[in-house]
């Protein structure tokens, strides 16, 4: 298996460390790339071909409620969150700080960026925000701080049914989207688009971004193994 796909699959329990020398860059990594991630999911809304698959279940439920689709989103992920409990998953801090920053960076793009009435822009807020969600991505998952709840949900799930992720992953995602679609969220030519390229993409771009977590003791032969 390659580099990206054990960073990505790996269903690992432990809380991730925050020490070593390198934690500044660690920080400063996950943060830009959360608010990077923000930033992408906006465009990707404002071109209105067709939503991250997420982002049709946040739309259709801000739509509904009156929401903005950052306080939605944010609604979610601490709702997803809330369902690891169940499957014995620990958040680090790149997990909580995911349902908070990216919330927060997709409201004040929108609030930014208007929605254009030509074609060709659209089509490049498309483009633009499918590349730029693959730079997040690969950014905030490389430094080690924590999955996102929706990426946790995913890898807790796999590991308690032994379902593939491919499996287990498309399952969650079809009922996302049928249900934001139903809601009334934007379902297009850009969902489909995202849901082709995302993988490919961030597996070229992970190992660029990857930073090594600190490495934990070497248990000593004989050792009591801790208690699961």
């Amino acid at each position: 298996m390659s580099h990206a796909g054990r960073v990505l699959q790996s269903p690992r329990r432990s809380v991730p460390s925050l020490r070593g020398h390198r934690l500044p860059r660690r920080l400063s990594q996950l943060y830009a790339g959360l608010a990077l991630y923000g930033i992408s999911m906006a465009l990707i809304i404002r071109s209105t071909l067709g939503n991250m698959p997420w982002d049709v279940l946040h739309q259709g439920l801000a739509g509904r409620m009156g929401w903005s689709i950052g306080a939605v989103s944010m609604l979610v992920g601490a709702l997803v969150l809330l369902g690891w409990i169940p499957l014995r998953q620990r958040p680090g801090l790149g997990t909580v700080s995911n349902v908070v920053v990216l919330g927060l960076a997709v409201d004040a793009t929108l609030t930014l960026v208007p929605a254009p009435a030509s074609l060709p822009l659209r089509v490049g807020l498309l483009l633009g925000g499918v590349l730029l969600n693959a730079v997040a991505t690969a950014a905030y998952i490389g430094v080690h701080l924590g999955p996102g709840p929706r990426d946790g949900l995913m890898t807790g799930l796999v590991r308690r049914t032994g379902r593939s992720v491919r499996l287990v992953r498309t399952s969650i995602e079809v009922a996302v989207v049928a249900s934001g679609w139903l809601l009334g969220g934007t379902l297009g030519v850009g969902t489909v688009l995202y849901a082709v390229a995302i993988g490919p993409l961030v597996q070229v771009l992970l190992p660029r971004l990857s930073l090594s977590p600190p490495s934990t003791p070497t248990r000593t032969a004989g050792a009591p193994t801790p208690p699961d």
